[in-house]
Order: structure tokens, then sequence, then C-alpha cells
């Protein structure tokens, strides 16, 4: 079913309250793309993948499972840590058009993203 949050590309905008630009170091902008198939979620946060299982439950509620990421070390890891730790937090969402926020019961957002159409 469409449900607006799924099959495309997200890419993080806003992380604990702080907007997030793609510095030098980073080798990929920080994203998060959750498959239909399979309930796959991959992401990226400037340096390495991360890949994992999500779930969609009423009342936009989500959950993020046994996620893992790729080891390689960066020059500046700090995006990536918060993301990781967001992934491990959230546990709602709110969808407004190609907005989508990840939230943890009713404190500020943690992490902002907005859809990137691919041409």
């Amino acid at each position: 079913e469409l449900n607006g949050v799924t099959e495309k590309y997200w890419k993080l905008t806003e992380l604990m309250g702080k907007a997030v630009t793609q510095s030098g170091t980073m080798q990929k902008e920080a994203h998060l793309i959750l498959h239909n198939e399979g309930n796959r979620v991959n992401a990226h946060g400037g340096c390495n993948s991360m890949m994992g299982t999500y779930e969609l439950l009423p009342g936009n509620r989500i959950k993020f499972n046994k996620m893992a990421s790729t080891m390689m070390a960066c020059p500046d890891m700090s995006i990536e840590d918060q993301l990781k730790k967001v992934l491990e937090m959230a546990d709602n969402y709110n969808l407004d058009g190609d907005k989508l926020v990840l939230n943890r019961a009713r404190m500020a957002p943690l992490a902002r993203f907005e859809a990137v159409y691919l041409r």
C-alpha cells in the first residue's frame, strides 16, 4: 500500500535540531530509504552504509530493527553517529508531503528528511 514513506529517497536535512549540510569529508549525503520488499531499510551517514529492517505500525509508529553498518573510519563521524542513535530511538514519524520527521514519544524532532525525486 502506498503510505508515502516507502520507496523514496529521504535526504537528511536536520538532526537533533541542527541543519545538516554535506561536508567535504562526507562521501555521500546522509539519507534513508525504506523499501517495501522485505521491509528493508538502507541508510547512509555520509561515510558508512547502514542497513536493517523497519516496521510501520498503526498511529504513525515506526520501529527500526537489526541495524548494522559498514565500519569505515572517517574524519568526521558526528552526523553518522547521531543518525545511528536516531534510528535506534525513533518510535513515531510525521509525514507532510515531501517532508518526513522521525520522533521519539513527545520529544523534539530527532531528524528531518526531505524527499528527493530521482529523475
